[in-house]
């Protein structure tokens, strides 16, 4: 094991990761992760894929790939050009396969399914014939026998229907009273409901709109891939961290180096902070594309271009509109 990965697996290790969660993270298979870490470049295919593991092996778990890289040159291979005709070879020579031929073989090699199916099916036909020939016989049999006893049954029918008829039309009245009423009482409670939703939505609105005139979000400075803000105008200090694209390193701490948060935001995944009574928070982001960011539920940018900065360190200092 080299020395650039003992380090790399002391850091992973230290914030919890396994070689799994990283893959997860990275997007490179489990191997060459692995390679790094014992120094076992042979499994790569290619020293330049060396070098870009490398750097997004660093990233996701947050060191500076620039300090690394200068720090254990000598244990990272020089980017070179790789020898690509034997590459190109082999996809040149798929390539050649004749269509019609792969065509023609994959056709015979369905035949016999297509064979089977057409089988399975012209039984079920025969089979669903004959049991409507049974079904019609016994039905006809049934009809027969039933025959003298239907006039009796006919007539008893009758007498049974006139005395449900007059019972229906009493409990009918009832009903449609009772319906009536219910219908009544029920568009009250729905004019009620949308009242005070409106009331709600009113106040609710009034109060962002009140709000987010006095709340003021605004940069202070920007260094490298650190960014400081300054949020004032307001009591409250409450943040979102939400991931919509993929699994990400988040890590929220205060301006005394006490963590909130450290660990994998993953793919969908919100975190809220209360950091009211903090003055000032930290929040560093391993993989910043597709991370959402909200002040007092209020969206604001991340400082650079997450496909031009994948890692991003966001500072917010916090002044109270009491103590302004």
């Amino acid at each position: 094991m080299t020395e650039l990965g003992q380090r790399l697996r002391q850091e992973r290790e230290s914030k919890g990761l396994s070689l799994e969660d990283l893959q997860k993270l990275t997007k490179i298979q489990k191997r060459y992760l692995l390679g790094i870490e014992e120094g076992n470049y042979e499994v790569m295919p290619g020293k330049f894929y060396v070098r870009a593991f490398i750097k997004q092996y660093c990233e996701a778990i947050g060191l500076d790939t620039d300090a690394i890289f200068e720090e254990y040159k000598s244990d990272i291979p020089s980017t070179q050009t790789e020898d690509m005709p034997q590459q190109l070879s082999r996809v040149r020579s798929r390539k050649e396969i004749p269509q019609h031929t792969k065509g023609v073989s994959k056709a015979y090699d369905y035949l016999p399914t297509v064979l089977v199916v057409a089988g399975v099916v012209v039984v079920g036909i025969i089979i669903w014939v004959i049991a409507q020939n049974i079904v019609s016989d016994k039905n006809k049999e049934q009809a027969n026998q039933e025959a003298p006893n239907s006039e009796v049954q006919q007539s008893n029918t009758q007498e049974e229907t006139n005395e449900t008829t007059a019972k229906n039309d009493n409990s009918n009245s009832e009903d449609e009273q009772s319906a009536a009423d219910k219908k009544e009482q029920e568009k009250e409670k729905a004019e009620k409901e949308k009242a005070a939703k409106e009331k709600a939505e009113k106040e609710k609105a009034e109060k962002e709109k009140k709000d987010s005139g006095k709340q003021e979000y605004k940069e202070v400075q920007k260094t490298g891939r650190s960014a400081t803000y300054a949020l004032s105008g307001t009591d409250a200090f409450n943040l979102e961290v939400t991931s919509t694209q993929a699994d990400t390193w988040l890590d929220v701490k205060n301006g005394k180096g006490n963590a909130f948060f450290s660990s994998i935001l993953k793919k969908g995944e919100t975190k809220e902070f209360d950091l009211t009574k903090e003055t000032e928070a930290r929040v560093n982001i391993g993989y910043s594309p597709g991370v959402e960011l909200k002040v007092n539920g209020k969206a604001v940018d991340l400082p650079f271009d997450s496909s031009k900065q994948v890692r991003q360190v966001v500072t917010i200092q916090y002044q109270p509109a009491e103590a302004q």
